[in-house]
C-alpha cells in the first residue's frame, strides 16, 4: 500500500513539474521589453509633466501599442541626437521622437507606419513684425538640432540670407527668441502650436511647409517584428478610438462642451461612392462617413446616420428634422443663403462621362442628344449652364447608378459626375470613360440650417483641423482614393468594396430593405387602426343632421381623399416642423399621414354606405317614434356595414 502511494505521488510530481516547463496556468511567459529612446523635451510629443512622468503623444502612443500587442517598454529620455546615436550603436531597439521619415534616414532606419503629420513653420517673437522669409536678411534664426524643421531653415538661409545658431532641446531654442538674441526659430507646427497654447511667447507666422510624417524607427535590418507589433497596434488603437483620445489629449484644446455627450442626426446621400455607399455588410461607409464618426469621436459627441437621398437630406435640415447633413455637398452662393457650411474638407470638380465605346470626346458633339444627371449636384448644376449653350437635353435621376445605366445602355449619350465619384465608379467596373477635364471646381463642406447648430458646425471645424495635423484625415482619404488620390477605392479592404450589380445592391442593402419592410408592416397596423377611428366618426359626421358636421365631414374627405400621399407625407414631415420649430419623428409623420389618407377614404365609404341605405326606412323608424340615434344603430347601420365591407376590404389590401 506505501509502495503504490509513493509511486501515485512521483507521478504526480513528473506530471507537475511537465505542466510547469509547459507554461501552462501558472507559469505564464515572461513579455518581452523593448528599450525605446526619446526626446528629452519636445511637447506636445514627450516631456516630464508635474510629476516629473514622462508624458506625450510620442509617449503615450508607444506604450498604447506595447499594451496591445502584448510587449514591454522601458521609455529613455536621452536626447534626440544621442537616441539615434544609441539605435545605430545596437544600445536601443528604437526610437520614437517625432522624427520625421526622410530618404536620407531611411538609409539608416526601418519605419513602421507613419503616425502623425507635420510641416514646419517660422515663429517670431509675440508683437514682432516679422512676416515673411525676406525680412529674414541679416539676422540670426534658432534652430534644434537634428529636426525637419532645421533642415528645412537650412535650404532658406542662403536664398533669404539670414544665420542660423543651433540648440539641444527646444525651450533655449524658443528663449533665445524670446530674449531678442535670434530674430526668429522654425519648429514643426503642433509643437509650436502646443507651446504657445501654454503660454509660450512667440507667435506663428508662415503656413507650414516641408510636410512629412513621423515615424517610429529601428536601425536598418533589425528587430522587423517590433516593426511588426508596431505597426498592427497601430492600426488597432486607430480602429478603437484610442490614438485620437492621445491626440485629443494634447492638442484637441478645441473641443465644444455643448456637443459632448450629445446625439445628432446626420443626413447623407443614399449612393454616392467614395463618399458614401452600403458595404458588403450593410454598414454605411465612406470619406463622408468616415470623416463626420472621426470627428464625432475625436470631440465627443454621437452621430446617426440617415441615409435618405441626397434631396430628402436636403430638406430634413431645412425642416429641422436632421441636424446637419454631409454628402458630398458643394459649397455655392445658392446654398449659402440657406445653410450654414463648415471649412471646406474636399475639393471637385465636374466631369463629363461617356460609353466606353462612345466616340464622343467633347461638349460640341452633345448637340441633339440626351445627357443624364443626378438632381441637386454640382454635375446637374453644370449641365443645365451649358445645354443651352450646347443645345442638348437633360434628364434627371434621384441617384448615380440609375444615372450610370442610362449611359451604359444608350438611354443617355453622356452624363456629368463629379470626379472622385466618376473615378471610383470607373474602377468598380462601370462601363464608362472621362473625356474632359474637371470643371467648375467646389469644395464639399458639412451644412446645417442657416442660423441654427452652430456649436455642432464649430465641433466639426475643430474636429477637422485635428484630424487633419494627426494625419487621419489623409488616411480617410487614402482608404478610399489612394495614397495620390487617383489610385483605385478597390485597393481598399473587401468589406468596403461595392458590388455595382443588381443583386450586389439588393445584397449590400438587404438589411436596410428588411428593416425597411418590418417598419412598414408595423406602420401599416397602427395606421389601419387609427385610420379606422378617424374615417368612421368622419363619415359618421356627413350622415346626423347638421349642416356644419356634413360640411366638416366632407372638406376632410375631399382634402385628405384628393391630396397626393407623397404630398401630405412631406408637408407633414417637413413643413410642419419648419412652421413650429418641433421636429416630428418619421414613423410618427408616418401614421398621422396614412391615418388621415386612409381614414379620408374610410370615411367616404361610410358615409356612402350609409346613405345607400333607402332614406325611406330612416323616415319610417322616425314617424314610428324612434329617435335618431336609435334608428340609426338598430335599423341603417347594420344594413350599412354589410355594404361598406367589400370597399373596407379592397381598401385594406390596396
Amino acid at each position: 500500500m506505501k509502495r503504490k502511494v509513493l509511486t501515485a505521488f512521483g507521478l504526480l510530481s513528473v506530471l507537475v513539474a511537465i505542466l510547469f516547463c509547459l507554461g501552462l496556468p501558472g507559469s505564464k511567459a515572461q513579455a518581452k521589453t523593448y528599450q525605446i529612446g526619446t526626446d528629452v523635451t519636445y511637447p506636445p510629443f514627450e516631456f516630464a509633466n508635474k510629476q516629473n512622468k514622462y508624458v506625450g503623444i510620442d509617449i503615450d502612443i508607444m506604450k498604447a501599442i506595447a499594451k496591445e500587442e502584448g510587449f514591454k517598454v522601458n521609455i529613455k529620455p536621452v536626447g534626440f541626437n544621442a537616441a539615434v546615436q544609441s539605435v545605430q550603436s545596437g544600445q536601443l531597439d528604437g526610437v520614437i521622437a517625432g522624427m520625421t521619415i526622410t530618404p536620407e534616414r531611411q538609409d539608416k532606419f526601418d519605419f513602421g507606419t507613419p503616425y502623425y503629420k507635420t510641416g514646419a513653420v517660422m515663429a517670431v517673437k509675440k508683437g514682432s513684425d516679422i512676416t515673411s522669409f525676406k525680412q529674414l536678411r541679416g539676422k540670426k534664426v534658432a534652430l534644434k538640432t537634428g529636426t525637419a524643421a532645421a533642415d528645412y531653415a537650412n535650404s532658406l538661409k542662403k536664398k533669404y540670407g539670414f544665420k542660423t545658431v543651433t540648440f539641444d532641446d527646444s525651450d533655449n531654442m524658443y528663449q533665445d527668441v524670446t530674449t531678442g538674441n535670434s530674430v526668429a526659430c522654425f519648429d514643426d507646427q503642433p509643437v509650436l502650436q502646443y507651446g504657445i497654447k501654454h503660454g509660450l511667447k512667440l507667435q506663428i507666422a508662415t503656413k507650414p511647409a516641408n510636410q512629412g510624417w513621423y515615424g517610429f524607427g529601428v536601425k536598418k535590418g533589425t528587430h522587423k517584428q517590433l516593426i511588426k507589433k508596431f505597426n498592427a497596434g497601430l492600426k488597432k488603437i486607430k480602429a478603437n478610438g484610442t490614438y485620437d483620445k492621445i491626440v485629443g489629449q494634447y492638442l484637441g484644446t478645441k473641443t465644444n462642451s455643448q456637443v459632448k455627450g450629445k446625439t445628432f442626426i446626420i443626413g447623407t446621400d443614399v449612393t454616392f461612392p467614395p463618399f458614401e455607399f452600403a458595404n458588403k455588410k450593410n454598414q454605411y461607409v465612406g470619406i463622408d462617413m468616415d470623416l463626420i464618426r472621426a470627428i464625432a469621436n475625436e470631440q465627443g459627441f454621437k452621430v446617426k446616420i440617415k441615409a435618405l437621398g441626397f434631396n430628402a437630406a436636403v430638406q430634413a435640415v431645412e425642416s429641422g428634422q436632421a441636424d446637419g447633413v454631409i454628402a458630398g455637398m458643394s459649397i455655392t452662393n445658392e446654398r449659402k443663403d440657406q445653410f450654414d457650411f463648415s471649412k471646406p474638407y474636399f475639393n471637385s470638380g465636374v466631369v463629363m462621362a461617356v460609353a466606353k465605346n462612345s466616340k464622343i470626346h467633347k461638349l460640341s458633339q452633345l448637340r441633339g442628344k440626351r445627357v443624364a444627371v443626378k438632381t441637386g449636384t454640382s454635375g446637374a448644376d453644370y449641365a443645365n449652364s451649358m445645354k443651352k449653350k450646347y443645345g442638348f437635353k437633360v434628364v434627371t435621376f434621384d441617384d448615380s447608378n440609375n444615372m450610370y445605366q442610362d449611359v451604359t445602355t444608350g438611354n443617355s449619350i453622356a452624363c456629368f459626375e463629379d470626379h472622385p465619384v466618376m473615378q471610383y465608379a470607373i474602377k468598380q467596373g462601370t462601363k464608362l470613360k472621362i473625356v474632359t477635364k474637371p470643371a467648375l471646381n467646389a469644395p464639399y463642406g458639412f451644412a446645417v440650417k442657416k442660423g441654427h447648430n452652430q456649436a455642432l458646425l464649430q465641433a466639426f471645424n475643430n474636429g477637422l483641423e485635428d484630424l487633419k495635423a494627426s494625419g487621419t484625415y489623409d488616411d480617410i482619404k487614402a482608404k478610399y482614393l489612394g495614397a495620390d488620390e487617383i489610385k483605385s477605392a478597390a485597393k481598399t479592404s473587401g468589406n468596403d468594396a461595392e458590388d455595382r450589380t443588381f443583386v450586389g445592391l439588393i445584397k449590400q442593402n438587404a438589411g436596410a430593405l428588411l428593416s425597411g419592410l418590418q417598419e412598414t408592416l408595423w406602420l401599416t397596423v397602427v395606421s389601419i387602426f387609427f385610420a379606422t377611428i378617424f374615417g368612421v366618426l368622419v363619415g359618421l359626421m356627413g350622415v346626423v343632421p347638421s349642416k356644419f358636421s356634413n360640411g366638416l365631414s366632407t372638406t376632410l374627405i375631399y382634402i385628405f381623399r384628393g391630396m397626393p400621399l407623397l404630398v401630405l407625407a412631406l408637408f407633414i414631415y417637413t413643413g410642419i416642423p419648419s412652421l413650429t420649430g418641433q421636429k416630428i419623428p418619421a414613423f410618427v409623420a408616418g401614421v398621422v399621414t396614412l391615418t388621415f389618407n386612409e381614414g379620408a377614404y374610410i370615411a367616404a365609404f361610410v358615409k356612402g354606405g350609409i346613405q345607400a341605405v333607402d332614406p325611406g326606412q330612416m323616415e319610417a323608424a322616425r314617424s314610428l317614434g324612434l329617435p335618431f340615434g336609435k334608428s340609426m344603430r338598430k335599423i341603417i347601420l347594420p344594413q350599412g356595414i354589410r355594404i361598406m365591407v367589400p370597399s373596407f376590404i379592397n381598401q385594406f389590401i390596396i
